[in-house]
């Protein structure tokens, strides 16, 4: 009798633990505050060579940036897409790839980007807030297999 005494003890014990562990977020209403949202975390922006999709910008134009850094003789470009904005930034990698008649090549990383956002009370009686939360990322190097000098006819 006392192994299942001392096995329900552990049981409360464990389970008084866990619900200390939770916590409960407040719910912050957006009448009460402005969000502000930081820059991701795991972004490395290189000057020049680094396109950010979102789903705001035109693709079209989208696509006519990349097109024009590759025609100004960059050698790669790295498409970088957050959240909803991943599936539009597959999509423009492969319609480069379609374009370039499969001259180019695509490596893929996908990654989980840590972003905080900021609620900024509208009135003195609340305060400031910041929630973390995570969300999906997707980082996708365009590169040509050949470059356009060797391809030129040589005598």
């Amino acid at each position: 009798m006392a192994d299942v005494h001392e096995c329900s003890e552990l049981k409360n014990s464990f389970s008084n633990e866990r619900n200390v562990l939770k916590v409960k977020h407040k719910k912050l209403l957006s009448c009460d505050y402005t969000v502000k949202k930081r820059e991701p975390f795991g972004l490395k922006r290189q000057t020049g060579k680094d396109i950010l999709i979102t789903n705001k910008t035109n693709f079209k134009a989208q696509l006519k940036k990349c097109e024009r850094l590759f025609d100004n003789g960059t050698p790669e470009i790295i498409i970088h897409g957050l959240g909803a904005a991943i599936h539009r930034a597959c999509n423009l990698a492969l319609q480069l790839k379609e374009i370039h008649y499969n001259g180019i090549e695509l490596d893929i990383k996908t990654a989980t980007a840590s972003i905080i956002d900021d609620f900024e009370p509208l009135n003195d009686e609340a305060d400031y807030e910041t929630v973390n939360r995570n969300n999906s990322a997707i980082h996708i190097r365009v590169f040509r297999k050949f470059s356009i000098g060797s391809l030129k006819y040589q005598e």
